[in-house]
């Protein structure tokens, strides 16, 4: 018995000191990076801060500032470079790392042409927002792509050829429904045909390039995502036919409902799930820009939007609500990456060249989340600064990849 005794102690013995000398391996190997823009009560970028004055959280808590550099006008300055996670094997000496080549400088802009949500008549407004961007925002040393949703066929780039991008100018062409095509067309479970597998196309489109933008790093990464945004449920009321004196001229009132006079579920349905299925698409993209430390500048060509005329057959009052809806959306899709929406404005100009500010001036700081449980997909950033007349913005959350989810194929390349 006390043979049997030492014995369980030996190993109890072993166990502890084999649970002693595990080592300890960090969850996460990933560098996260956050674009960071500081401003006084002026406006002015400030430029003179260093890493001991970042605070850096992530859901609630410290996160050590791993790499950190100040980035004006395109010039990278104050460069600390996030430290090693190669494990090396001892007794092995191995030659200093050869100092990298490329360019730090300059940006990656995408260009989003979202085609299949501008109407053909906006087109000739499209062209030349394409062309003020190319003299406001593109600067030598910027690598820029294009890429369109529908059928304008864009597909340019990446490329640090300025000309080349503004070849695209006279290509894009809109094809967006207007609401004399919506109330014409058949009316499905969800909703007017082809309304969701639209957007569907443009989101898809816009997510597989995003994709490609995670393997983009050391450069400031923003998307202009130029649409009139988007609805999956437009102008319900004007399709029922219901109380409308333009409204629903081509529809059917009686076909919303069922033998005993009540709605009939199969169209109620669409009610039900389109911002549902909308939200949950915008979600999904915004989850990829922030992954890919991606900024959306959603733009609206409609600018000012005025009075709708007669032959759109819906009334002031519905066409409020849908342009309510869908600068909604834009508004969402940039302020949940770190951008701000260009709605409601006819003077691009001015909201470019803040663009083009933001994009140029800003700080990037680094960290190697302490948190090991993979399971918590979407995190929580904040970004404090220890100076209270400073203003810091930043993106608030990032997101892992899903584990064995596919990636959706990308139409082109980004080269490092």
């Amino acid at each position: 018995m006390r043979q049997l005794q030492w014995m369980v102690l030996l190993i109890v013995s072993a166990l502890a000191v084999a649970a002693a000398q595990q080592p300890t391996f960090r969850a996460g190997v990933t560098l996260v990076s956050t674009d960071v823009i500081a401003r006084d009560e002026t406006g002015r970028f400030v430029a003179d801060l260093t890493k001991d004055n970042f605070t850096l959280l992530e859901d609630d808590q410290l996160q050590a500032i791993s790499s950190f550099a100040l980035v004006r006008g395109g010039r990278t300055y104050n460069l600390l470079l996030p430290e090693a996670r190669e494990s090396v094997p001892e007794g092995i000496v191995l030659p200093p790392r050869k100092p990298r080549s490329d360019d730090t400088a300059g940006r990656v802009l995408l260009i989003f042409v979202d085609d299949l949500h501008f109407e053909p008549e906006l087109t000739p407004m499209v062209r030349r927002l394409m062309q003020q961007i190319g003299d406001s925002l593109i600067h030598e040393g910027d690598m820029v792509a294009v890429v369109s949703s529908g059928p304008s066929y864009l597909s340019i780039g990446p490329t640090y050829d300025k000309k080349a991008v503004m070849e695209a100018v006279g290509k894009i062409r809109g094809s967006g429904l207007i609401p004399a095509e919506i109330f014409k067309m058949l009316e499905t479970s969800q909703g007017p045909a082809d309304v969701r597998q639209r957007a569907q196309m443009a989101f898809y489109t816009a997510y597989s390039i995003l994709g490609e933008l995670e393997q983009v790093n050391n450069k400031r990464k923003a998307v202009i995502y130029i649409s009139t945004g988007y609805d999956f449920d437009p102008f319900a009321a004007g399709r029922a036919g219901t109380d409308r004196v333009q409204g629903g001229r081509f529809s059917d009132p009686l076909r919303f409902l069922n033998e005993k006079q009540e709605e009939n579920p199969f169209f109620a349905f669409s009610h039900l799930t389109a911002d549902i299925e909308l939200h949950k698409l915008m979600r999904e993209l915004t989850l990829s820009a922030n992954r890919a430390n991606a900024s959306l500048y959603t733009i609206d060509p409609r600018g000012l939007s005025g009075v709708v005329d007669l032959a759109s057959f819906t009334d002031q009052s519905e066409w409020r609500t849908y342009i309510q809806k869908t600068t909604s959306s834009l508004r969402y899709l940039a302020e949940a990456t770190g951008g701000f929406p260009i709605v409601n404005t006819n003077d691009f100009v001015s909201e470019l060249k803040r663009v083009d500010a933001e994009t140029s001036d800003y700080y990037v700081l680094g960290f190697y989340s302490s948190n090991p449980d993979q399971t918590k997909r979407v995190r929580r950033l904040e970004v404090k600064v220890d100076r209270p007349t400073v203003t810091v913005t930043s993106r608030t959350e990032y997101s892992l990849k899903t584990p064995g989810k596919a990636p959706a194929p990308p139409p082109l390349k980004i080269k490092k």
